[in-house]
């Protein structure tokens, strides 16, 4: 048989992770194939080839897995950690399959985390050009005003580059808190703790509500349920509705587009 499947894409159909990671684990050496260290652009024969990754064979991988994790604060969102910190790994030990996270959330943030055994899975909500939204409900303080929600919506530049257009609203505000709903488009590192941080609003708490059509709904906090069937194939949809790059992502049908929905008026009071 030929050599006709490309080792990380193999990697991710096995379920070890996404293709991203196992191209990182190709390049960093950790990967053989029949004992000959493995390199970008290998290709496989899955029925005859030995692989391994870090000394351990790589199985065929089973049936495809894909969870919906209600991730609690104070866990890193990795399986495995040197520094000894809680990770999600622990919260779906019970799992048989090898399963990891699709995307991050940061420690400090909670709520809604895929995980799977399938690459393509992954790689169709991770990747950079699908613009998959996610839905985040954010604590800041001490308030906020009418030209820094503007500021979300429009585009803030962190890092050098300038962030998506997102969708922001009001939720709740009392003195010195407001609860915001923003959606973003993209999925930049910490990318809304470094908007706030550049408009001089504190983060309190950060919640991803949804990803996609997936909401996380009831699932308390360690939780884990599967997805359904119809879930997965309404977020590769929402994983296909990509458009050309330097376009602007396209948003929901009810979603107000650019960006700015007005919640309770906000106080002039400082």
């Amino acid at each position: 048989m030929a050599k006709d499947v490309r080792l990380q894409k193999m990697l991710a159909d096995s379920g070890i992770a996404s293709r991203r990671k196992a191209e990182e684990l190709i390049a960093a050496g950790a990967v053989r194939v029949n004992g000959t260290v493995a390199k970008i652009g290998d290709k496989v024969d899955v029925r005859k080839d030995k692989v391994t990754v870090h000394g351990r064979n790589v199985a065929k991988r089973g049936k495809n897995i894909y969870i919906m994790l209600h991730k609690p604060r104070g866990f890193i969102t990795t399986m495995s950690d040197e520094m000894d910190r809680k990770c999600v790994a622990e919260l779906v030990s019970e799992i048989p399959e090898r399963i990891y996270p699709v995307g991050r959330l940061d420690r400090e943030s909670e709520g809604l985390l895929l995980m799977t055994n399938d690459g393509a899975f992954a790689n169709a909500m991770t990747h950079p050009s699908k613009h998959v939204p996610k839905t985040y409900r954010v604590t800041v303080r001490p308030g906020v005003t009418e030209d820094q929600l503007t500021q979300i919506a429009v585009g803030i530049v962190i890092d050098g580059q300038k962030t998506a257009p997102a969708n922001v609203h009001i939720i709740s505000q009392e003195p010195g808190r407001v609860v915001l709903e923003i959606v973003l488009y993209e999925g930049r590192n910490r990318e809304i703790r470094k908007m706030c941080e550049a408009l001089g609003l504190d983060v309190a708490r950060l919640k991803r509500t949804a990803v996609g059509p997936v909401r996380l709904g009831m699932l308390q906090p360690g939780q884990w349920r599967n997805l359904t069937g119809e879930e997965v194939k309404r977020l590769m949809t929402a994983a296909k509705e990509d458009k050309a790059a330097g376009q602007e992502p396209e948003r929901p049908k009810t979603a107000a587009r650019p960006a700015v929905r007005r919640g309770p008026r906000l106080s002039s009071k400082k």
